[in-house]
């Protein structure tokens, strides 16, 4: 019987790539993102595997709306077993010097707070069936900060990371496990908010979303006694 996975910003970038092996690999997958039309692409991607996914539109900043995302794809395919919290945001004016209230508050509020809301949604079912694997992807701006990356984009990461860090320290022994993949650039679209866009060739020397994906699928498929705490990924 296939296992029940949500990822949240399916609809673009790792998101996207981890959603679509999943489904590949046999999963039953809920999509959440904010563009329904963007989770759509991705099932459209899948081929035969479309029917093993669910697109569920959702902002994660906000609890009731992830409580409901959850929910039906409980109700579509049973019982979540993993969560990939892929969903995350950044912001061009993100420098001490001009970053806003409004703007650090919008970043914590998806990155960090959403990844907790989604979190909060799956564990009781994961404890329940003593089996659950949670995946957030933050960033190796969680390890070290960068003025590339900006004040907001850093704090929500390092409070990302933390997030898993306290799933291990209290949940392992109710049988789940977190991983924290924490990569350099990716050629993703969250690039698109960079204060200067990164070129094509760039772009071509980053990470692909397929390579964290790999690492995601690596996390999933370790035996259940493992857990891969944390993976710290740079482009060669």
């Amino acid at each position: 019987m296939a296992k029940t996975a949500i990822v949240t910003g399916a609809g673009s970038g790792v998101g996207q790539a981890a959603a679509l092996q999943l489904a590949r690999e046999g999963w039953n997958v809920g999509l959440t993102g904010r563009r329904v039309e963007a989770l759509n692409e991705t099932i459209r991607r899948a081929g035969e595997a479309a029917a093993r996914m669910l697109a569920v539109p959702c902002d994660v900043a906000d609890a009731g709306q992830v409580q409901k995302m959850a929910a039906a794809v409980e109700k579509k395919f049973g019982s979540v077993r993993l969560l990939v919290a892929a969903a995350g945001i950044n912001i061009p004016r993100r420098s001490w010097e001009v970053l806003s209230v409004e703007d650090y508050q919008r970043v914590i509020d998806t990155n960090l707070t959403g990844t907790f809301n989604c979190v909060r949604a799956v564990l009781p079912g994961m404890r329940e069936a003593r089996d659950g694997t949670i995946v957030a992807i933050v960033s190796d701006a969680g390890i070290l900060a960068s003025p590339k990356a900006g004040a907001a984009y850093v704090a929500s990461k390092f409070g990302q990371r933390g997030l898993v860090q306290s799933i291990n320290a209290e949940e392992r022994q109710n049988g789940i496990r977190a991983t924290a993949i924490c990569p350099g650039d990716i050629n993703t679209p969250i690039l698109e908010q960079r204060p200067v866009l990164p070129t094509a060739e760039a772009r071509a020397k980053m990470m692909q979303p397929q390579d964290i994906a790999a690492c995601v699928m690596l996390a999933v498929n370790l035996p259940p006694r493992v857990i891969l705490e944390e993976m710290l990924l740079r482009p060669r």
